[in-house]
């Protein structure tokens, strides 16, 4: 399906008074859930489990508190302790930018994380999925271990200590009853330096307060569990962008749906929709399912080429950012990875499956994905990337024992992709604070040539929390990462 582009000014919400950024410059930037509820969703869905002068802002802040033992030694973020807080119940979906110095030599590392959570309260009386989705945080790290809460955050938030809140502007919205978040990036900047006058661009899904009928997300077999009139608010999950000139204040994007979004699930008696292209901009022909919602966006910038022109990037017709999001696909009940594809980053065009089910390790489904470019460590110390190579790390659903874990798959072109098998496992024993499942994968590069990696696991308990893990190369090798073991106090 093809969203045609924004208006000649598209609104951004923003503190008061209101901005209007105009399309051009947007193209440069470019308790009260029944057990049957809680126990059917957990079958429809995958569950969202989460002193040089610094160059970061530096907002009232509260230390994390790791709660440390033998079998939780790579925990690097839990929920909040304070009740009142927005994040008090579960946290999910870490996004971590690594920031330095090139002409430093010093270790000046800083770290930001961005990260979704949910209180006791939110969605209580609603009957909202019981997900780890609720609103957007952020954190920040000298060595990405040891974690200090933002606990003012954005100016415009709906609660204290929120980046990015419910949309309380538009009661249409497709965000008003949750979100979670998907991706931050910089297209116009470095992985790993930050120029003054960047821009971050958020991409988040959301879900309104619209019903849905449970049995829509059930397999045949699974609907007798539920009562046929049993309806759920919030399922259909929509995406949205927004921007922010420092990380902490955002304003949301209107997307062309007349919800805000800028990617809906297709849906072909959706009268707001052009029917989905037949044929790519290539002339191959598109296979494009319907689909019952779309969250977790993850948005990679597709760099020129020394091949291509440097004219090329200025065509509306190339594709400079691929976006790969979570769906179910509305006729086979599957959790695939659906893809798109668009010239400035805010204007879609789905192109059909990236990842789908297969073989017992993500037979029940594919979802939550981090994509990056395969590189290694130079001779200079300097990270160098493989031309047409990217690894995806995704979580995969086992159609044995019902368990997230974490996989991978490989591409040379964006768009067909290669598995490789098994990433992390859940952790070993019933204590283990992710022995339920581990997935939200989002690794980052280290000088010395390694990589981490963090997820969001899930215990026996339900409880959640964002752990880490190490690996020397981009091979399936990784070993949980042993995290400080000294403690963090207000």
């Amino acid at each position: 399906i093809t969203y045609p582009p924004p208006h000649p000014y598209t609104t951004i919400h923003s503190p008061s008074p209101h901005l209007r950024y105009s399309y051009y410059f947007l193209q440069l930037l470019r308790s009260n859930i029944m057990k049957w509820l809680t126990i059917s969703l957990s079958l429809a869905l995958c569950q969202a489990w989460a002193p040089s002068k610094s160059f970061l802002s530096t907002p009232r802040q509260t230390n994390t508190h790791l709660h440390q033992s033998k079998n939780d030694y790579n925990v690097v973020f839990r929920p909040s302790i304070e009740e009142d807080s927005f994040d008090s119940l579960k946290v999910g979906t870490a996004r971590v930018h690594r920031y330095s110095d090139p002409d430093s030599g010093m270790d000046d590392s800083e770290y930001i994380m961005w990260y979704h959570g949910r209180d006791p309260t939110l969605g209580a009386d609603d009957n909202l999925p019981p997900l780890s989705t609720g609103r957007i945080g952020r954190a920040t790290s000298r060595n990405g271990l040891i974690w200090k809460r933002d606990e003012e955050g954005s100016n415009d938030a709906d609660k204290e200590g929120v980046a990015l809140g419910l949309n309380t502007d538009s009661w249409w919205g497709f965000d008003t009853a949750h979100i979670g978040l998907g991706q931050v990036m910089m297209p116009m900047m470095s992985e790993s330096v930050r120029s003054e006058g960047g821009v971050y661009i958020m991409y988040y899904m959301g879900g309104s307060y619209e019903e849905t009928k449970i049995n829509e997300y059930l397999d045949p077999e699974k609907k007798g569990m539920v009562p046929e009139e049993a309806v759920i608010k919030g399922m259909k999950l929509k995406i949205g962008a927004a921007i922010s000139q420092d990380g902490m204040t955002w304003g949301r994007v209107e997307g062309d749906d007349p919800s805000g979004a800028c990617m809906v699930p297709y849906d072909t008696s959706d009268a707001n929709q052009e029917v989905a292209p037949s044929k790519d901009e290539n002339g191959k022909l598109l296979d494009i399912p319907e689909e019952l919602y779309c969250g977790w966006p993850e948005v990679v910038a597709n760099p020129i080429s020394e091949k291509e022109s440097e004219k090329s990037a200025s065509k509306d017709d190339r594709n400079n950012f691929f976006m790969y999001y979570s769906t179910m696909l509305k006729d086979t009940k599957e959790k695939a990875i659906g893809y798109a594809v668009s010239y400035n980053g805010f204007a879609w065009s789905k192109r059909g499956i990236a990842l789908k089910p297969s073989g017992p390790l993500d037979g029940a489904g594919c979802a939550r994905c981090n994509v990056i470019k395969k590189a290694t460590l130079n001779a200079d110390g300097l990270w160098q990337e493989e031309e047409n190579a990217w690894i995806m790390f995704y979580e995969g659903v086992s159609s044995e024992d019902g368990k997230h874990r974490i996989l991978a798959a490989e591409s040379g072109d964006f768009k067909s992709w290669k598995k490789l098998g098994l990433v992390l496992d859940v952790g070993q024993g019933d204590d283990a604070w992710d022995a339920q499942g581990v997935g939200s994968p989002n690794v980052i590069r280290l000088d010395d040539g390694s990589l981490r990696m963090y997820y969001t696991g899930e215990g026996a308990d339900g409880q959640t929390a964002i752990g880490v893990a190490k690996s020397v190369d981009f091979s399936n090798n990784w070993e949980r990462e042993q995290a400080e073991v000294s403690f963090a106090f207000e």
